[in-house]
């Protein structure tokens, strides 16, 4: 039996951190002299107190760094419990939630999913506004670490293409993981201050500007408001399109390109590609927004980009209902919910260089049947992809559909209808945030669902976030026979 006593160590930090993220409220409750802030107070007590007793009872076995066991551990074993703590607010506040909606709740923000079991979230203190909202700017920055440092060394779901993109981790991720997050840091924060700095810009209050500018940066989708984006002007649309895209890009491109590399962006064919997917699917939907709905142009293609951008990206906003919006639509969403942004970002879902390896897998098998004879090695921006990448992105896509139809056939046996689990396990997997129908689509929420199916799609929403495999390790027998 090997030692979890550092796993232990870094997770009662993070715990204890989130705990003093908590203060941050409590000043706008206090501030807002709405009663509301003890508590903060309370849950920030709790969680700060039980986060520092773990790490210090933990601190006698902290070493030089992480095995890969260990680490598959942490990264699945963090996302666990800052949920579990993250939910106490949600109890004790003015929802007067159950545990179950508050951890689905809290589980949705850090996981950066987007879907919510609240309604008329205006009337919410100022204070659990923005806890909302932090937890996905905390959840987003920590998914960019994961995603760049453990999930490469851990070889999952073909992550491990990108070991060599300027970060050497493997033996000491902790200690590189620091110098790595710090340039993240301060790159997040950056774009999170200059979107925040846009919507003020474009007409919203400082507040609404500050909370959304986090959720669009963490690409989570939390909104100050029920309608979503709908009560905002067309200003506020078009600056978050840009965001949301940002957000979606590899964040090592901007280290990169701080370091002197300005065409860092354009030259990695994982950007050229959701670029490209984005134009693409936005010109279909305002082509059929025109011929369908004989739109003003202008309005037709904001609300094609916006939601096309939101959904792709994983980001949830809505700006209208388009469940209205036709047949075609909503199908194409379903699907468009399902790619994703760029890994190394704050987006979601399968990732656009999965569908790369996918098909030029595919490709090269076909032309091997032609011509029998002949080598096609497959190579991705230059470099040849080995058969353990080729072997793990392939696992990846079995075991997410795998898991998507498994997840949805749980759903639909708590009694959920056929398009309410079907989406909702879709939303969950690949964080997207809202499902489809009348119940949980755009216009809707996850509150009216059973406790059986928030606690199943809170585990899909830990999974998918994850990238699967770095879950589905720790169910096996072997892992922990190592």
């Amino acid at each position: 039996m090997y030692d979890i006593r550092p796993v232990g160590y870094v997770i009662g930090l993070l715990v204890a951190m989130l705990g003093l993220a908590m203060l941050l409220p409590l000043g706008f409750d206090l501030f807002a002299r709405n009663g509301h802030w003890p508590v903060f107070l309370q849950a920030s007590v709790v969680t700060t107190l039980t986060g520092g007793l773990v790490a210090l009872a933990c601190l006698n076995g902290v070493g030089q760094g992480l095995s890969i066991r260990q680490t598959f551990l942490l990264t699945t074993g963090v996302w666990v419990a800052l949920p579990i703590f993250g939910a106490i607010p949600f109890v004790f506040g003015a929802t007067d939630a159950s545990y179950t909606d508050a951890f689905f709740e809290a589980m949705s923000g850090l996981t950066t999913t987007g879907s919510t079991v609240f309604s008329n979230l205006e009337g919410l203190p100022v204070g659990l506004r923005l806890w909302r909202g932090l937890m996905q700017w905390i959840g987003g920055i920590g998914i960019i670490v994961v995603a760049m440092v453990f999930l490469p060394e851990l070889r999952v779901g073909g992550m491990q293409i990108f070991r060599t993109e300027g970060f050497d981790t493997f033996g000491k991720i902790l200690p590189r993981a620091g110098e790595i997050a710090s340039r993240i840091s301060v790159i997040y924060l950056g774009l999170t201050v200059a979107c925040a700095l846009t919507y003020l810009s474009v007409g919203m209050g400082p507040f609404d500007a500050m909370v959304h500018a986090m959720t669009t940066i963490a690409t989570g989708g939390f909104a100050n408001y029920d309608s979503s984006f709908g009560g905002f002007g067309a200003g506020a649309e078009y600056a978050a399109v840009v965001f949301m895209v940002l957000a979606a890009l590899p964040f090592v491109r901007y280290v990169q390109m701080i370091a002197g590399g300005w065409s860092a962006p354009l030259q990695d064919r994982q950007v050229r590609g959701f670029l490209m997917t984005l134009a693409v699917l936005a010109l279909v939907m305002l082509l059929w927004q025109i011929w369908q709905h004989d739109r003003i142009w202008e309005h037709a293609l904001r609300r094609s980009l916006f939601n096309v951008t939101s959904i792709l990206t994983g980001t949830g906003y809505a700006s209208e209902d388009y469940m209205g919006w036709g047949a075609f639509p909503v199908t194409l969403f379903y699907f468009v919910g399902l790619i994703g942004g760029c890994a190394g970002s704050t987006a979601c879902s399968v990732k656009v260089f999965r569908y790369q390896l996918l098909f030029g897998a595919i490709l090269s098998q076909v032309k091997s049947l032609h011509s029998p004879r002949g080598i096609f090695p497959l190579r991705y921006d230059g470099r040849p992809v080995g058969n353990d990448v080729v072997n793990s992105v392939m696992s990846f896509f079995v075991l997410f559909t795998v898991t998507l139809g498994g997840l949805s056939v749980a759903l639909a046996m708590t009694g959920l209808d056929f398009i309410t689990a079907v989406s909702g396990a879709s939303a969950a997997l690949a964080n997207i945030g809202p499902g489809l129908g009348d119940i949980i689509g755009p216009a809707g929420n996850f509150s009216s669902l059973n406790p059986t199916a928030k606690w199943l799609l809170s585990a899909g929403m830990l999974i998918g976030r994850l990238e699967l495999l770095a879950v589905y390790a720790l169910l096996t027998i072997n892992f922990w026979r190592g």
